[in-house]
C-alpha cells in the first residue's frame, strides 16, 4: 500500500490529539513562510494536495516515510514537526548578540530566536542622529518601541514623533518610514511580522 494511502487510514478522531506533535500548525506555518503553494509543496514532495491539505487541517496523520518527504521539501529536518526547538535556537544571550550586517550605520540586533518556525521577528536597532529607513511596505503588523530618545514616524500621510517609552503599533501594508528625530542615538525595539531573516 502506498505511504500515502496508508496515511489516509491513520485519522484523527479523538478528542486527545491535543498531545500528538502539532505536525498540522507547523506544516502549514512552514510553508507560508516560505511562500509555497499546497500544490508547490506536493510536487517537491511527491505527495498530493489533497492529502497535504488534510494533514494541514489536522485529520490526518502522515506516516514517517510521507513526514521526511515533506520536511524535506520545506527545507527542514524531521525534528522540526515532532521536538520543540533545542534551548540554543530560542534563547538569546546578552553576552552573545547576534549583529545583522546591512552595509548601514544602523545597528540591527537580532532578539528572535533560530527556529525555523518562529513567524515574527525582533530587532534591537541604535539609530545614530540623522539616519532613518526609506518608506516601504510589506505584509503583516509593525511595532516600535523607543528605549532611548526620538523617534520619527511617517504611516501613509501621517507623521508624528516618538520619545522614550511611547510605542506604535501598525499594518505595514501601508507605507511607512522612520528616522531619529533627535540629536543623540536612538535606540528603539521593532517587532514585525511574518519573519524576515
Amino acid at each position: 500500500m502506498p505511504a500515502e494511502s496508508a496515511d489516509a487510514v491513520a485519522k484523527l478522531k479523538s478528542p486527545a490529539k491535543s498531545a500528538d506533535p502539532p505536525i498540522a500548525s507547523a506544516l502549514r506555518a512552514r510553508r507560508k513562510r516560505l511562500g509555497m503553494t499546497l500544490q508547490e509543496l506536493a510536487d517537491k514532495s511527491g505527495l498530493s494536495a489533497p492529502f497535504l491539505s488534510q494533514v494541514e487541517r489536522d485529520q490526518t496523520m502522515p506516516s514517517i516515510t510521507s513526514l521526511i518527504a515533506i520536511a524535506q521539501a520545506l527545507q527542514v529536518d524531521i525534528h522540526y514537526f515532532i521536538n520543540p526547538p533545542a534551548s540554543s535556537e530560542v534563547v538569546r544571550r546578552a553576552a552573545e548578540p547576534e549583529v545583522l550586517e546591512m552595509g548601514t550605520p544602523i545597528r540591527y540586533e537580532r532578539l528572535t530566536g533560530a527556529h525555523a518556525e518562529r513567524q515574527m521577528e525582533a530587532l534591537l536597532m541604535s539609530i545614530p542622529p540623522g539616519m532613518g529607513t526609506p518608506a516601504t511596505t510589506r505584509g503583516g503588523e509593525g511595532f516600535y518601541y523607543v528605549l532611548d530618545g526620538k523617534l520619527a514616524v511617517t504611516l501613509g500621510k501621517e507623521s508624528f514623533t516618538l520619545g522614550k517609552g511611547d510605542s506604535v503599533h501598525f499594518d505595514q501594508r501601508h507605507p511607512f518610514k522612520m528616522a531619529n528625530a533627535g540629536k543623540k542615538m536612538l535606540r528603539m525595539l521593532w517587532v514585525g511580522t511574518p519573519a524576515i531573516f
